[in-house]
C-alpha cells in the first residue's frame, strides 16, 4: 500500500502534464510590492443602533449602597475637618497676631512722628518766628480778659 503523497503524486504521472491546470504553475512575483499585512483582509461595518426607547431597570440594592457610600465620605470628611480645625484656627489667629502688632508698631512710629513735629511746631522759637512773618504783636494789657473758674449764670440766661 502507497502513500497518500505517493498515490496522488502517480495519479498526476498517468493524468500527464497536460491536465494539470494552472494553479501548479506559481506567477512570477513583482519584487517591488509589498507584502500583505496582518489581517488586511478583516473590515470592520458600524451599525448604527438606537437606543433612545429603552428604559434601565431600576435596582433597588444600588440605590442603598449609594446612599451608604455617600453618608460613608461625609462622615470622613466631617472627621478630618474636626481634626483639621483647630490646627488651621491656630494659624489664622497666629496671622492676625502677627498683622496687630505689625499694626501696633506702625501707629507707634506715626504717634512718634506726630508728637516731634507738635513739639516742633509748639516751641517758643517756632512761635516767635510765625507772630513776626504775620506781624503779630503782643496784646495791650486792657485787651487780655482772664476768665474764671467760676460759672455767671446771667451771661447764660435768655431774655424773653
Amino acid at each position: 500500500m502507497a502513500s497518500l503523497p505517493a498515490f496522488f503524486g502517480r495519479t498526476e504521472d498517468a493524468l500527464g502534464p497536460a491536465t494539470r491546470g494552472p494553479a501548479a504553475v506559481r506567477p512570477e512575483r513583482d519584487p517591488f510590492e509589498l507584502r500583505a499585512l496582518p489581517l488586511e483582509d478583516v473590515f470592520f461595518y458600524c451599525k448604527k443602533v438606537d437606543n433612545s426607547r429603552l428604559v434601565r431597570e431600576p435596582d433597588p440594592k444600588s440605590r442603598g449602597a449609594c446612599w451608604s457610600a455617600i453618608a460613608t465620605a461625609s462622615g470622613i470628611l466631617i472627621l478630618l475637618a474636626g481634626a483639621l480645625a483647630p490646627t488651621v484656627a491656630n494659624m489664622v489667629s497666629g496671622y492676625e497676631l502677627e498683622a496687630l502688632r505689625a499694626e501696633a508698631r506702625s501707629l507707634q512710629d506715626t504717634s512718634r512722628t506726630l508728637e516731634l513735629q507738635e513739639a516742633e511746631l509748639l516751641s517758643p522759637v517756632q512761635l516767635e518766628r510765625l507772630a513776626k512773618e504775620q506781624n503779630l504783636v503782643a496784646p495791650a494789657p486792657g485787651q487780655v480778659v482772664r476768665l474764671d473758674g467760676k460759672s455767671d449764670s446771667a451771661v447764660a440766661m435768655v431774655k424773653q
